[in-house]
C-alpha cells in the first residue's frame, strides 16, 4: 500500500478535521500518500482529488465542520454508483481509503469494500445513532453546545416563569435530547424510542409548578412522535401556570470548536483507521469500545441502528423534582 484516500461524508459533525488530521499524520508516518476527496461521495464520482501534506492539515484539529467539505450523495445508493466509484479510486492509483461520517457514509464505504476497495469507516455522527461504538465523533461537542444554550434558557424561563420545549436534533435515536435532559435537569425529554402522550407531558409540568419551580424545561427530539408546536400548544389550553416558549436549535448543533472529548476520540479512530489499512484489515469501522478502540466489521455496524439507552428516560422524571 503506498496511497490512501480520505473523504468525509453526510451530516458535518465536529471533529471531523481531527480526524483528518490523524488520517494524514498516521499515513506519513508509514510512508504513504494521502489525497483528500472534497465533498465527499459526490467528489470521489467526479473524480476530484488532491494531495494532503502534513501542512495541509496543520491548524484545523479545533476547527469545526470539515475542510474537505461534504455532501449527501444519492448516487451512492444506486447499483452504479459504487462501480463508478471503485473505478475512479483506481484511475487516481489509491489503494485503500478511510470513510469518515454517519450511518449512510458507512453504507457507502460498504459497498465500496464489496467493489474490492480496501476501505475503513470512521463513525462520526453528532445523533450517536451508529451501532458498534459507544460514542460517534461531534457528540460530546454538539451536547455541550445543547447544554449551553438550555442553561442560557433557563435564565429567562425563571424570569418569565415559563415553559420551554427545546427541539434538538435526533430523527432516529433521541440521545442527543436524553442526556440534555439529563444534565440541564429537564422535566420531560420527548424522544423517538419513547411514545408519551401530551397528558403525561402536561402532568410533568403542572407537578413542576406546583412544587413551586420558577420554570419547565422539555427536550423534544425532532424525530418524537410527538410535534414539538402540538406540545406547546396543549400546554397553553390546560393553563398550568407557565407561558409555553419554543426554541429549534437546528443546525447550530452541528457547528462549533471540537471538545477535548472530540479531538481525542477523533484522534484515535483516525490513527486506528489508517493502522488498520496498514494491517490489512478492511471492510471495518474504527470504534469506542470502553477505553479501547476496536474494530467493527462494516457490514454489522449497517445492518443495525444504536438506539437511546432508556435507563436515562427514567432518571429524567425521577430527577426532575
Amino acid at each position: 500500500m503506498k496511497r490512501i484516500g480520505v473523504l468525509t461524508s453526510g451530516g458535518d459533525a465536529p471533529g471531523m478535521n481531527t480526524a483528518v488530521r490523524a488520517v494524514v499524520r498516521t499515513a506519513l508516518a508509514h510512508g504513504l500518500e494521502t489525497y483528500g476527496i472534497p465533498e465527499g461521495y459526490a467528489g470521489l464520482l467526479d473524480g476530484r482529488c488532491h494531495e494532503l501534506k502534513a501542512r495541509d492539515v496543520g491548524d484545523i484539529l479545533h476547527r469545526g465542520g470539515t475542510f474537505l467539505q461534504t455532501a449527501r450523495c444519492a448516487a451512492m445508493m444506486t447499483d452504479d454508483g459504487p462501480r463508478v466509484a471503485a473505478q475512479r479510486i483506481a484511475e487516481a492509483e489509491i489503494d485503500g481509503i478511510v470513510v469518515i461520517g454517519g450511518d449512510g457514509s458507512l453504507a457507502g464505504a460498504l459497498a465500496l469494500q464489496k467493489q474490492g476497495v480496501p476501505t475503513v469507516g470512521v463513525p462520526a455522527s453528532i445523533d450517536n445513532d451508529i451501532w458498534g461504538t459507544n460514542m460517534s465523533i461531534g457528540v460530546d461537542t454538539a451536547l455541550n453546545t445543547i447544554m449551553e444554550t438550555v442553561d442560557k434558557l433557563r435564565d429567562t424561563a425563571s424570569s418569565h416563569q415559563r415553559a420551554f420545549l427545546i427541539e434538538t436534533m435526533g430523527r432516529n435515536c433521541g440521545y442527543l435530547a436524553l442526556m440534555a435532559g439529563v444534565v440541564c435537569g429537564a422535566e420531560f425529554s420527548l424522544i423517538p424510542e419513547v411514545d408519551v402522550t401530551l397528558e403525561e407531558i402536561a402532568d410533568a409540568v403542572a407537578a413542576a409548578y406546583a412544587r413551586g419551580k420558577s420554570h419547565s424545561m422539555i427536550l423534544v427530539a425532532e424525530g418524537a412522535s410527538l410535534d414539538i408546536r402540538d406540545v406547546a400548544q396543549y400546554l397553553d389550553e390546560r393553563k398550568l401556570g407557565y407561558e409555553s416558549r419554543i426554541t429549534i436549535l437546528g443546525h447550530v448543533q452541528r457547528g462549533g470548536t471540537p471538545t477535548a472529548f472530540d479531538r481525542l476520540l477523533a484522534t484515535r479512530l483516525g490513527v486506528a483507521a489508517v493502522d488498520a489499512l496498514v494491517e490489512g484489515s478492511s471492510g471495518v469501522m474504527t470504534a469506542l469500545s470502553g477505553r479501547e478502540i476496536t474494530r467493527v466489521p462494516l457490514e454489522e455496524s449497517v445492518a443495525r441502528h444504536r438506539a437511546a439507552n432508556l435507563a436515562f428516560h427514567h432518571m429524567t422524571t425521577m430527577l426532575a423534582r
